[in-house]
């Protein structure tokens, strides 16, 4: 979820979300999992946001949104920002679903009928930010019928105490928690 060069990457203008996924290897986390899951053939869908040069198809009714649309640029549709993080994406066999409006991967995307059409009923969510998309995403998940896993390693967000507070309070609700290694191992046996 949302691992591109302007957001926790090199063309990021937000410090607090970049420190965040530096302090936990966050993109060197992310990609051993991804490695191991296309080794054991596990379907690969990073989901990525944008905007267009010209806003067509981006909301601005929540503050969050507004002041994003105002400072595009970081995830602008074609620009480096909007690449997902070096070392990440396998052309060859991963799928990318974007998304122009909102803030988490399943509304007005492709991404359920995506995960449907190749039979996909657990959903291990990883990437950025605890704070509002990683939590989207787990609540649309589940709503549409999913398994959530959420390997607490392979997330971030900013306060760690308010990631850690979204974790056991929320998340805790919505997915079952673990870490990287643990699913790698699940996945070898």
């Amino acid at each position: 979820m949302e691992v591109q060069r302007g957001t926790v990457g090199d063309r990021s203008p937000f410090e607090e979300l970049v420190k965040a996924a530096e302090s936990t290897s966050l993109v060197t986390t992310i990609g051993k999992l991804l490695s191991a899951a296309r080794a054991t053939e596990i379907p690969v869908v990073h989901c990525t946001a944008l905007f267009r040069a010209d806003l067509k198809g981006s909301g601005s009714n929540a503050p969050l949104l507004r002041a994003m649309t105002r400072h595009r640029q970081h995830i602008l549709e074609g620009s480096p920002g909007a690449e997902i993080c070096e070392g990440l994406l396998d052309p060859a066999s991963d799928m990318v679903c974007s998304r122009l409006h909102g803030v988490s991967p399943f509304t007005g995307t492709d991404l359920d009928s995506l995960l449907r059409n190749m039979g996909i009923t657990t959903v291990v969510a990883t990437g950025v930010s605890v704070n509002l998309a990683i939590l989207g995403l787990c609540i649309e998940a589940v709503n549409l019928g999913y398994r959530v896993v959420l390997p607490l390693d392979a997330v971030a967000g900013f306060p760690a105490e308010y990631v850690e507070a979204v974790v056991a309070n929320t998340l805790s609700l919505l997915a079952t928690r673990t870490t990287v290694a643990a699913l790698i191992e699940a996945w070898n046996r």
